[in-house]
């Protein structure tokens, strides 16, 4: 895995991928005001609340990257215990509840004269599923963009994928217990173990016997990247399902994206910093702080736009503050790579 990281930058898909959201958003759009039948019969297909076809594409997108995921990596936690416990803290101390409180003030303080109270809920509802959990995918991108330590990353991504299983229930619950939605926990421990622990469990296994035969740089050089477009496809074809269904409330309402957007932002760069700067006074060098500070700063909005539809309903708005993220992510975590490739002085260089 490490090979693979050090050799993989962002490609041309995930360098625009705002740029494809927008499109989709906007394909997705004109087949909800056009093909209404289109999302209704897609709304059928479903079984004990799950949308099928939404549920396959979400798989389409997790699995690739649970392949990635080398649980042997967890045996080296001992070598920069530091580094990953600022990165865990950050990523589910700090970030949920930051989360919480930034969507709390901004839908129900400063934008109350914009947004029902009841719209409100909803919106914050959608930016607690986006905080509760930090990406597992894109991690590795920017890692590699800011020449952090590959094994690091590969360890405290690790971590992380076991975390959710066991962190994400409770926090999602109890944060969205004090904003008033109750949701039982058994459709929270269905979802988690439907789209994190089934895919976790099948990309471990596929991991382990393409290597048992074909051996690790086959899996790292030829096999993982047959599955990059089709993780591509998959996100986009998604968004398009979920427009199809959020178009009326954009339409009707096009301004909330923009707010909506506000606090997801704010939390990105104030939960960076706070990673990037707890690395900086404790001495952490240059390549465990940055992706300690993007791990921290990222969000799984695969997760959490595949439980918002389980949870609430694909034509829910608290879909559409999860897909928000999707729209956000790529550019404010660039900038994040930006400033910390520019900040690279202030650390002392890693040794060897």
């Amino acid at each position: 895995m490490a090979k693979e990281t050090e050799n993989t930058g962002i490609n041309f898909f995930e360098k625009y991928l705002t740029v494809w959201v927008l499109l989709c958003m906007m394909l997705g759009i004109l087949i909800g005001q056009f093909f209404p039948s289109f999302s209704q019969e897609l709304e059928k297909i479903q079984i004990a609340n799950v949308n099928i076809p939404i549920a396959v594409l979400t798989w389409i997108m997790i699995f690739p990257m649970m392949m990635k995921i080398d649980f042997k990596s967890i045996l080296d936690v001992r070598k920069n215990y530091q580094g990953l416990a600022i990165s865990s803290i950050t990523a589910w101390l700090i970030k949920p509840f930051l989360m919480f409180g930034l969507a709390t003030f901004f839908f129900y303080v400063v934008f109350r004269n914009f947004i029902p109270t009841d719209l409100a809920r909803d919106y914050v509802a959608g930016a607690v599923l986006l905080g509760a959990a930090p990406c597992t995918a894109m991690v590795f991108v920017w890692s590699n963009l800011t020449k952090g330590d590959p094994a690091h990353t590969l360890v405290q991504v690790s971590i992380n994928d076991l975390l959710i299983i066991v962190l994400f229930v409770p926090i999602v619950s109890l944060l969205l217990g004090i904003n008033n939605v109750f949701v039982p926990w058994g459709i929270l421990f269905a979802s988690v173990a439907l789209f994190v622990l089934v895919p976790l469990i099948g990309g471990a296994l596929t991991r382990y016997l393409v290597i048992k035969f074909k051996g690790l740089n086959y899996f790292e050089t030829k096999f993982l990247p047959k599955f990059d477009p089709i993780t591509t496809i998959g996100l986009l074809l998604t968004l398009v399902i979920i427009f199809t269904y959020q178009g009326s409330i954009i339409i009707s309402n096009p301004w909330h994206v923009l707010m909506i957007a506000v606090p997801l932002v704010l939390q990105n760069i104030i939960t960076a910093n706070f990673a990037y700067f707890a690395c900086k006074l404790t001495k952490q060098p240059h390549n465990v702080a940055a992706p300690a500070a993007l791990i921290g700063a990222s969000d799984f909005f695969e997760l959490s736009v595949a439980v918002a539809i389980t949870l609430f309903g694909v034509n829910s708005p608290v879909v559409l503050v999860c897909t928000v993220g999707v729209l956000t992510e790529v550019p404010v975590m660039l900038l994040l790579v930006k400033l910390v490739n520019k900040t690279r002085g202030w650390f002392e260089p890693a040794k060897n």
